[in-house]
């Protein structure tokens, strides 16, 4: 089974699971290696025209992105929930007033983050304990990246609704678009080029400022000539309101999976903290190994994308057989795929750090031990990733926050923590295979023994009380 057209939803509930979540699944694998390789690129263009001190510069703010992802990210696949189990119960007209509540909603709570994220980013920087020698453009970079809160929001909540409504397709092609853009104007606008001045690090910026605005309103424009089925026409702008029961469950389910990408951001902006005590050098070498475990991660992020969506509209039909299915056909293609990307990096370990540091120098072997002792663990946090995505996809997220709660916040960084004081900076990053051990352990006890198959979203009462 393919995935449909955009003009109308596709169903999940039919077809047989392995051919149905692979096809599914690539293109929001392909979409996640374009987001990495795009933010890859910009590394290296950053480190090549400005230096380590602008790349430690970008790290920081990276991960203070991350964070601001992680603030929409529940929110979002809130909806994907609600939008997949309404489908796959055939109510088609419930899935509406989601999408039409969710683009209101988010409308608004963008532009909050927006002026709030420009205002305080220079003191959410020191809070991180960012180098002084990088504070200044972490600053410029961070406030042009706030600045293009809107358009990040509104492009990610509809690839959501895309993706819970079946479609996996359109989201990757303008992924696509905005990847070009992206990485073809920051070399541009960070040297200058004719009468183009040169922008620095704040041209990096603005690039991807350019290439999200370009990327959304393409997109939706792209929706409305192909009449997709859950557009919001000129009749129905009466669905574009805050629906307050819509907006308690979307807050109600939405927030905790926030809240779990929040601690993971929380868990590594404590662990940024600690890094940056060992300078600049040390940064560097951190942000590369991070943005080289991005790609070991999606698979997981991407099977787990997909399995959240496929297993919310067998919910909403009532399909439990094919649940249990897609779970356990989501662990395997995890297991495989992860394990062959963590293979080949370990091959080619510093060819793949020299792509960002020089090839001599205390930053490339820093790197190098970061990965070979972190990389493997991925396999681990793939399988928490899949088991926790079809958990979420019932309505239960409590369990799998308390999960990374306490894997991350209880395990993993007070265990970096104390190596690093006991045995020094290379010592850190076992911490990592046994945070990530602790969590898949207690998910699978969750998955096995927890009442999360009793939750419901779209029962008789909430099904009357959102239509």
């Amino acid at each position: 089974m393919s995935t449909s057209s955009p003009s109308e939803p596709s169903s999940l509930v039919q077809g047989p699971i392995v051919r149905t979540l692979f096809f599914f699944s690539l293109p929001i694998l392909l979409g996640n290696v374009l987001q990495s390789l795009n933010g890859s690129i910009n590394a290296i263009w950053v480190g090549n025209f400005l230096g380590e001190t602008a790349l430690a510069a970008t790290s920081n703010v990276n991960l203070l992105m991350f964070l601001l992802i992680s603030s929409i990210f529940g929110l979002a696949m809130a909806s994907v929930i609600l939008i997949g189990q309404n489908l796959g119960a055939k109510r088609i007209e419930e899935a509406k007033k989601v999408v039409g509540t969710s683009i209101m909603f988010f409308f608004s709570l963008s532009i909050i983050v927006s002026i709030l994220g420009y205002v305080a980013s220079p003191i959410i920087l020191d809070w991180m304990n960012t180098p002084a020698d990088a504070k200044s453009m972490a600053v410029t970079y961070s406030q042009l990246m706030f600045l293009g809160t809107p358009f990040l929001f509104g492009f990610n909540l509809v690839m959501a609704i895309l993706r819970g409504s079946g479609d996996s397709k359109t989201p990757f092609y303008f992924l696509l678009l905005s990847a070009v853009i992206d990485i073809g104007l920051n070399p541009i606008l960070i040297r200058g080029i004719g009468p183009i001045p040169a922008m620095g690090i704040a041209g990096s910026a603005i690039a991807t400022f350019i290439a999200q605005c370009l990327s959304f309103v393409l997109l939706v424009m792209y929706l409305y000539r192909k009449k997709y089925m859950l557009r919001i026409t000129k009749k129905e702008r009466h669905l574009l309101r805050f629906d307050w029961e819509i907006i308690r469950i979307t807050i109600q389910k939405g927030v905790p999976m926030g809240l779990n990408l929040v601690v993971v951001s929380l868990s590594n902006l404590i662990l940024i903290h600690l890094v940056n005590s060992y300078g600049s050098e040390a940064t560097a070498a951190f942000g590369v190994a991070s943005q080289i475990s991005n790609y070991v991660q999606m698979p997981a992020m991407a099977v787990g994308g997909a399995v959240t969506s496929m297993a919310a509209q067998n919910i909403g039909a009532g399909r439990w057989d094919r649940v249990s299915r897609i779970t356990w056909t989501g662990v395997l293609f995890n297991v495989v795929l992860t394990g062959i990307i963590v293979v080949l990096l370990h091959f080619f370990n510093r060819q793949a750090l020299g792509l960002f540091l020089p090839s001599e120098g205390k930053a490339i072997e820093l790197g190098m031990n970061i990965n070979n002792i972190t990389l493997w663990s991925f396999i681990i946090f793939g399988i928490f990733t899949v088991v926790a995505s079809v958990i979420r996809a019932s309505g239960a997220v409590i369990g799998p926050l308390l999960v990374s709660f306490t894997a991350l916040l209880f395990v993993r960084n007070p265990l970096a923590i104390y190596l690093s004081h006991a045995h020094g900076f290379n010592a850190i990053w076992w911490s990592f295979p046994l945070g990530f051990a602790v969590a898949t352990t207690l998910n699978l006890l969750n998955y096995r023994f927890g009442k999360w198959k009793k939750i419901r979203l779209i029962d008789d009462s909430t099904a009357a009380s959102v239509s």
